[in-house]
């Protein structure tokens, strides 16, 4: 079988593929060695992918209980985010810590240690972590938290399935009355003036930014910045209240088929980030979206990563620390714009403390970009990587389909000790993935 994570790049070959229904068929899964767990495949590169044996993780599927005095969940790796939402927003809960999508696995959101517009103030997956279940190489089950098997517990979140396969856990949702979302759009003329935003909205429970990696001079990294709460019941108008906890159905879009390579050539996504900063400059503002178009805006359009066309795309994320973001920020922009290689997806976010030993944000701006898998923007993300690393920053194995083991390496000093971590407990034998072979973890 030929697999690959959501941007399709690389296609790996994966001769076993199990898919497991119980623990014993589990631990017979992982005893073949060299497998790795996946859930919905929505990492980015070929993190979830064995050539070896690869364990799709989404029989493991069951809710097992719910503490609404406290807002605790305990249930299988395989519970998709999206059936959490739908089975628990009725009720007033939300999950505390979301991705851009909802269509991925608890186990894989805890596997990458998740991290969304909230960073900054409630820290990432792990933060919403109670306990979580891990099965080592040997078959035996350990539960960890931050009291029981603490070490363990430190090195999951942000492991990439390295440290053992996650068979269940307990995550904290919060409490919400509404499924609305009240927004707020501010426009930025530059980055400076974005991050500016960033920094006298601290406050803000959400906050995120659309900016324009093309745009040069003094209006390089121009953005949209988008500030976010969760909506009272008193900010309801009668139409938002006729559906409180925005659940009605919505008509879902799909690319039916792959896009040509010229569909995301710099002078179209130029055009395309013109018209979407000019259609900001008029919903500047307050106003309620609902908890779908706030959080997860390209869920609506079923395999949108078709229109990067059939060889697939390159995602880029980097966290830079906050005393060199606004250099490394406008080192990353310039080459960007000079390269003409646009990304319509260009996401910036303020960062809080780091959350776990192996998680990627630290306190500082992340930027993520798209880009189609071509050999000219394979080029270019290696001099995005040679800037990242030159200001103290590091990249995010989620979203990572192609860097060597150098720059990992380079980029980030813990890995050494994950290394470690991995040889001293036994896992580095059994559980293996395309990536940690590539980066050599």
């Amino acid at each position: 079988m030929m697999l690959s994570g959501w941007g399709r790049f690389p296609v790996i070959y994966a001769p076993v593929v199990d898919r497991p229904r119980s623990e014993a068929e589990l631990t017979a899964a992982q005893a073949k060695g060299g497998v790795i767990a996946r859930g919905n495949g929505r990492a980015y590169g070929d993190s979830a992918v064995s050539r070896r044996g690869t364990i799709d993780m989404r029989h493991f599927n069951r809710m097992i209980s719910f503490d609404a005095e406290t807002g605790i969940l305990v249930a299988e790796s395989g519970v998709m985010l999206a059936d959490v939402i739908t089975s628990f927003l009725p009720r007033g809960w939300f999950p505390l810590v979301t991705p851009g999508t909802k269509f991925v696995t608890l186990g894989g959101m805890i596997a990458a240690d998740v991290h969304g517009k909230n960073h900054h103030r409630d820290g990432s997956m792990s933060a919403a972590l109670e306990w979580v279940d891990v099965m080592d190489q040997s078959g035996q089950v350990h539960r960890a938290s931050r009291t029981q098997n603490p070490e363990l517990f430190d090195w999951v979140p942000g492991s990439m399935g390295l440290t053992g396969i996650i068979l269940r856990a307990a995550i904290r949702l919060q409490s919400v009355e509404t499924g609305w979302i009240r927004q707020t759009t501010i426009p930025a003329k530059n980055l400076a003036e974005a991050m500016e935003i960033f920094e006298t909205s601290d406050d803000s429970p959400y906050s995120v930014a659309w900016i324009d990696c093309l745009k040069g001079g003094a209006n390089r990294g121009r953005s949209l910045v988008m500030l976010g709460e969760h909506a009272s019941g008193d900010m309801l108008g009668a139409q938002e209240n006729d559906d409180r906890y925005a659940l009605r159905p919505k008509r879902k879009k799909s690319v039916a088929f792959d896009f040509p390579g010229f569909a995301m050539s710099g002078p179209l996504v130029k055009a395309f980030n013109a018209l979407y900063y000019r259609a900001g400059l008029r919903k500047a503002g307050d106003n309620l979206v609902d908890w779908d178009s706030y959080f997860y805006p390209l869920d609506a359009i079923l395999n949108w990563n078709r229109v990067y066309g059939r060889r697939g795309f390159l995602q880029f994320q980097c966290a830079l620390p906050l005393d060199a973001s606004k250099a490394g920020l406008e080192a990353l922009l310039e080459a960007i714009s000079e390269a003409g290689a646009g990304s319509f997806l260009a996401v910036l976010k303020r960062f809080g403390e780091q959350s776990s030993k192996f998680s990627f944000p630290m306190l500082g701006y992340t930027l993520a970009l798209d880009f189609p898998a071509t050999s000219k923007n394979l080029r270019l993300l290696e001099q995005l990587d040679r800037i990242t690393i030159a200001h103290g920053g590091r990249f995010y194995l989620a979203k990572d389909a192609r860097m060597t083991a150098q720059t990992l390496i380079e980029s980030d000093p813990r890995v050494a000790r994950f290394v470690a971590q991995r040889q001293d407990s036994g896992a580095s034998e059994t559980f293996q993935s395309s990536q940690s072979e590539r980066l050599a973890i």
